[in-house]
């Protein structure tokens, strides 16, 4: 966990004023740090004990006492669980856990220009340009997403797209402290849900779109839209950025609390759009109409439609955020997508050979629409499916791979607790497979078959996992790279 060289410093009695809780033991005591793993307890900290699915965080809170926790957020459950620790008690520790680390740290990201993404797809791609876009322009910028977390020149791999409040807190402290001017971050539907920017508020709030994932969890699209829209008022942001070239961003844009924004690449009314695309054997060229009458007309290395997407919410929200338009269409088309998103793998092959991250049905439909654009022969396609993960859309997925490509191979993706054979049945069920598409459960298997069979003008896709490094399969978890066991596939074809 990254810490500030500045110490801050809150009372029991403060805090528990500030969320309302009961407090044991001498609120007078002082903390000087919030976390919730009893592993990243400092001395001086207030231990936060979250009742989880299968585990209380009071189970830890003698562990974190005895590294130095000063005392224990926890709920009546939570409370019981240990004695002869200075305790604040609410009914919702998370609510409370975010509220606290904002204002132990002064409420970091009301410092900075700070921008939250939320979106089924996108949230990545357009993190990673407007990251781009405000280092070219010289402005310093921290970073918080799927793939890493940078602050300066330090760059932490992610282990989730939002961090859990203390720690998210604490990053954008440390940004704050070591003078980043704007903080670009991912806010995923989960963090949303479970409170985790609780005590964030963003200056801008930006929607890319909705598709079927994550109902393992939401359980239906109202809850999941629900979640993505709670980031569009007062509490959270200023401002909204909405693309509505689907139905959820139109609903959104009519329902936000905030003054809104609208972005599209199809509706000409919106107030930032495409003028003019023109498809390019090395992207596109293009002309945007933005607020004020803005023009800007520049060209991108990037390709496909929902890219496109992409790189016009970003543009917008950097326009937004006070960077000329002039600089703008200069840094376009340097801009690079974000790793695992698109990403070529070359080696000198007669055939394009790419990695995506696409792991929804709407997201494989429109990378293997965007493939489709750019081949000239066969689109080849690998996909799987996460074990212990929506249920519902496997058998969408694989019916998007089977009519999306030439050749369909369905593969496995990170089982977890799950049978492979089980996924991959709900993927392929109510489709009929024919050679040379096929079920190969081996995912090393899988991408060699994809590159052997791949010849000039084809494309060889491989899905799901993006820049995912490692392969989970009963809790065990394996170095696996889309990439590199592309490139090998690629060596090792004749």
């Amino acid at each position: 966990m990254i810490r500030t060289v500045e110490t801050f410093t809150a009372s029991l009695a403060d805090a528990a004023q500030l969320v309302g809780a009961t407090c044991s033991g001498d609120s007078s005591i002082t903390f000087t740090g919030v976390t919730h793993r009893d592993s990243d307890v400092e001395p001086g900290d207030l231990f936060i004990a979250i009742p989880g699915a299968h585990v209380h965080g009071a189970s830890f809170a003698k562990a974190a006492h005895s590294r130095g926790a000063v005392a224990v957020l926890t709920d009546a459950a939570g409370a019981q669980m240990f004695t002869d620790v200075p305790t604040l008690v609410v009914n919702d520790v998370r609510n409370a856990a975010g509220l606290i680390a904002a204002s132990l740290f002064r409420y970091p990201m009301r410092d900075m220009h700070s921008i939250g993404i939320t979106g089924t797809n996108g949230k990545t791609t357009v993190s990673t340009l407007l990251y781009q876009i405000f280092e070219a322009a010289g402005r310093d910028t921290g970073l918080i997403g799927t793939v890493e977390t940078r602050i300066s020149k330090d760059v932490i791999p992610s282990s989730r797209t939002t961090p859990e409040a203390p720690e998210l807190q604490s990053l954008a402290a440390t940004m704050r402290e070591r003078h980043m001017r704007h903080l670009v971050m991912e806010v995923s539907s989960h963090a949303l849900s479970l409170q985790r920017v609780k005590g964030s508020h963003f200056a801008i709030a930006a929607f890319t779109n909705l598709s079927q994932d994550h109902l393992d969890f939401h359980h239906d699209m109202e809850n999941y839209f629900a979640a993505k829209a709670s980031l569009f008022t007062p509490e959270y942001c200023e401002q909204a950025l909405i693309n509505i070239d689907s139905e959820y961003g139109v609903r959104l844009a009519a329902m936000a609390s905030v003054p809104v924004t609208t972005v599209s690449r199809t509706q000409k009314s919106a107030t930032w759009h495409f003028v003019e695309i023109t498809e390019t054997t090395t992207g596109a060229e293009f002309s945007i109409r933005g607020a004020g009458g803005i023009l800007i007309e520049s060209r991108t290395t990037l390709f496909g439609g929902y890219n496109l997407d992409n790189l016009l919410l970003a543009i917008a929200i950097a326009s937004e955020s006070g960077i000329d338009p002039i600089e703008l269409a200069s840094v376009i088309p340097h801009l690079l997508g974000a790793p695992g998103r698109l990403e070529p793998v070359l080696l000198g092959q007669s055939y394009k050979a790419i990695v995506d991250y696409a792991h929804s049905p709407d997201a494989v439909t429109n990378v293997l629409s965007a493939a489709r654009d750019f081949t000239s022969g066969k689109v080849i396609a690998v996909l799987g499916c996460g074990g212990d993960r929506d249920a519902a859309k496997r058998p969408l997925m694989g019916a998007a791979l089977s009519h999306g490509s030439d050749i369909a191979i369905f593969t496995s993706d990170n089982p977890r607790s799950e049978l492979p054979s089980v996924i991959l049945k709900e993927m392929t069920s109510q489709l009929s497979i024919t050679e040379p598409s096929c079920i190969i459960e081996d995912r090393h298997d899988a991408i060699r078959y994809a590159a052997s069979i791949a010849g000039a003008g084809d494309t060889v896709l491989i899905l799901g996992k993006g820049h995912e490094s490692g392969q989970e399969v009963n809790g065990v978890v394996t170095p696996f790279d889309d990439r590199i066991q592309l490139a090998q596939a690629i060596e090792a074809t004749p």
